[in-house]
């Protein structure tokens, strides 16, 4: 368990080429000294070849999981105790010690001089469990389709750590009990005394400048603020293309709110079906 992480194993990924590291701005950087890497520094592994099935269709992509080098480093301590018996409770710390991100690249990114982009944050309800409370889940089903038909490629960046739009499935849950009541989705996270918006899209804008660089492409969305906010990482030039998918009456009011925060959806996208 956790072999990953052992230093023969490490090892040897690194030989591989199957384990590395890069900076913020995107590039390679030397793993050899865990001491002299950056705060920020993101450990990557992968190519792993990964069959997707999404309804009757096969695609396959690859994937690659990524870490903040911070998170990476404690769950390191954290085995090496394990394996000298010295952390009896290690297992459980190991498992919930670092939030990994994924990147699914789809098509050969040697070549892509405008590639498609979706930035998808977690959502276990709507990703996982097919929750009709939000349009997550058949928003990343799209976005894989589109992404791997388009003539382009592109990629899929999984936010992990973007659940309930960056305050955890916990809190998320509360704040489904307060939409319940007659809040909206913004109005319950503030109730919680939480930030409408907390997430953090540096690791997204450093993984888009590492596989692809930081050129033209397109991304799959329909939040200024995203695009706002990988402009403040130095990814500016972006075109915005609409994704809208997974409309019921159940998220109908979910997505109302969303558009007067200010994303673009218009009247015509919501009262579809």
């Amino acid at each position: 368990m956790f072999t990953y992480i052992d230093p023969k194993v490490r090892q040897r990924l690194l030989n591989q080429g199957k384990l590395i590291t890069i900076n913020p701005e995107g590039h390679l950087i030397n793993f050899e000294s865990q001491e002299q890497l950056e705060l920020n520094s993101i450990s990557i592994l992968g190519p792993i070849p990964l069959p997707l099935i999404l309804g009757d269709e096969e695609y396959k992509v690859d994937w690659y999981a990524c870490v903040r080098h911070t998170e990476l480093k404690e769950v390191q301590k954290l085995a090496d105790e394990l394996r000298q018996g010295q952390q009896q409770n290690s297992f459980a710390s190991l498992a919930s010690s670092m939030a990994v991100n994924s990147v699914l690249v789809m098509g050969d990114k040697s070549s892509w001089t405008n590639p498609l982009i979706r930035v998808h944050s977690s959502c276990l309800t709507g990703d996982v469990l097919g929750s009709g409370r939000c349009d997550c889940g058949p928003q990343l089903d799209k976005s894989i389709k589109e992404i791997f038909s388009d003539q382009e490629g592109g990629m899929v960046i999984y936010m992990a750590g973007h659940e309930g739009r960056g305050i955890g499935l916990w809190a998320k849950a509360a704040t489904y009990l307060l939409q319940d009541e007659g809040e909206n989705t913004y109005q319950a996270n503030r109730s919680l005394g939480l930030d409408e918006d907390s997430r953090d899209f540096s690791e997204a804008a450093t993984l888009i400048k590492y596989f692809y660089g930081n050129k033209s492409f397109r991304l799959l969305t329909n939040n200024p603020k995203k695009i706002n906010d990988l402009n403040k990482f130095g990814l500016n030039d972006i075109s915005q293309l609409k994704h809208v998918i997974g409309i019921t009456d159940n998220n109908r009011g979910y997505l109302y709110a969303k558009r007067d925060w200010g994303h673009k959806l218009d009247e015509k996208d919501i009262s579809k079906d």
